[in-house]
């Protein structure tokens, strides 16, 4: 028989085994079907069985690990875990330890997600420099959904409630499945083309990865991208991300934020204008202000200066100047009447008239030219001699020699 040192209580048995487990079996990915799920409502922690044909083993996934989940986990599931195995020690149960889960095939597909990503952030594809800027105030918007989704009503709903004035153009199209991106990327191409709108919504709810990988493909990623007119994506749930998102001007958690992030609430905007109409009169009003100051001190410095009483001096020196200028422009003119009178008495006593008058008589010969010298009329020639009261005809006989 062996020593009682040898022998282990069961604790020590479990803690042990535990202990071999977990050092030879951790970080392990395991494939199988999900069996017997509960989900537990108070804590949060998910207990079930995976199992194959030949097998099963007990999991459980704490709370803190499966609360960013993306698919609902349900009987008959397949699945990948990642975790850890231990020992339930106090039952001596043998369990795996779950800290991620995929549902069969993610796993290739999260691969070809990161694959994607890399190397369109490598092409510079999801700099912001790329990024356009979303219109405050659109008149327009473009919406690219499935037109029966929940996804486009919530849309509706929010621009109806926020800016019920925002034009609404809906493209509809498949979100999922064969051809979908096709047709996302023809609606991006339709928009641009028609350039009638100016913010676009790509925008369909949450799903699984399969569900959401139209938006992960590369064609819909770079369509996005040459895209003129601003693209903001709203797809799946605020935990959800895809290629489409880290391209897009700007990412949405839901459909219903896209619509809220691109539509100004109208009550916001009436604010806005009523802040501005505010603003506006307390500058008109302060502008009022100032030039009644201004008008006031105008005033009060011609009151100081009593332009009044400047202006009456002024008629007064211009009155005075003006009968000083009346004065001399009277005296002149009688200076100019005195003299122009003397000239005309000089002149009159010079004229023909009072010459005749002295005695004197004028010839003219039968031209009716005045006869200056005798050389202008001939011997035996017949002349005038105007006198003062009348005249006589005379005839030349002869020359005169003077003394």
């Amino acid at each position: 028989m062996s020593d009682r040192q040898d022998c282990l209580t069961v604790s020590n048995l479990n803690a042990n085994i535990r202990n071999l487990l977990e050092g030879e079996l951790s970080n392990i990915w395991v494939k199988g079907e999900i069996s017997n799920f509960h989900h537990h409502s108070a804590s949060g922690h998910m207990y079930f069985t995976l199992k194959d044909d030949a097998s099963e083993i007990r999991c459980t996934m704490f709370r803190m690990n499966n609360l960013h989940l993306n698919f609902k986990p349900e009987e008959g599931m397949e699945v990948r875990l990642y975790g850890n195995v231990t020992v339930y020690e106090k039952r001596g149960q043998v369990q795996l330890k779950v800290g991620m889960m995929e549902a069969s095939g993610q796993g290739d597909l999260y691969r070809s997600f990161e694959l994607l990503k890399k190397s369109l952030e490598a092409e510079g594809l999801f700099d912001k420099i790329h990024k356009k800027k979303i219109p405050s105030y659109p008149k327009k918007i473009g919406i690219l959904t499935s037109g029966s989704s929940a996804a486009y009503r919530d849309i509706i709903n929010v621009l109806n409630r926020r800016a019920p004035q925002i034009e609404i153009i809906l493209h509809s199209v498949k979100v999922q499945g064969i051809g979908s991106s096709q047709e996302v990327v023809s609606g991006i191409e339709l928009f641009n083309k028609d350039n009638s709108v100016e913010i676009i919504i790509i925008g369909r709810g949450g799903g699984s990865i399969e569900d959401l990988w139209t938006f992960n493909e590369e064609i819909v990623a770079r369509s996005i991208f040459q895209s003129n007119i601003p693209i903001i994506s709203g797809i799946g749930h605020e935990t959800d991300y895809t290629i489409a998102d880290f391209v897009s001007d700007l990412r949405a958690p839901t459909p219903s934020a896209a619509a809220e992030l691109a539509a100004p609430l109208r009550e916001d905007l009436l604010l806005i204008l009523k802040n501005y109409k505010s603003k506006m009169l307390r500058n008109l009003h302060n502008q009022l202000e100032q030039r009644w100051l201004l008008f006031d001190q105008i005033e009060k410095r011609i009151s100081n200066q009593r332009p009044s009483r400047k202006i009456d001096i002024q008629f007064q020196v211009l009155n005075q100047n003006h009968r000083r200028i009346l004065l001399a422009i009277e005296k002149k003119h009688s200076l100019l009447s005195k003299k122009v009178n003397y000239l005309y008495k000089q002149l009159s006593n010079l004229g023909p008239s009072q010459v005749l008058d002295r005695g004197y008589a004028i010839p003219i010969n039968e031209r009716g030219e005045v006869i200056r010298s005798s050389n202008q009329i001939n011997v035996g020639e017949s002349f005038r001699l105007n006198m003062a009261k009348d005249g006589i005809i005379a005839k030349k006989t002869s020359d005169v020699k003077s003394t």
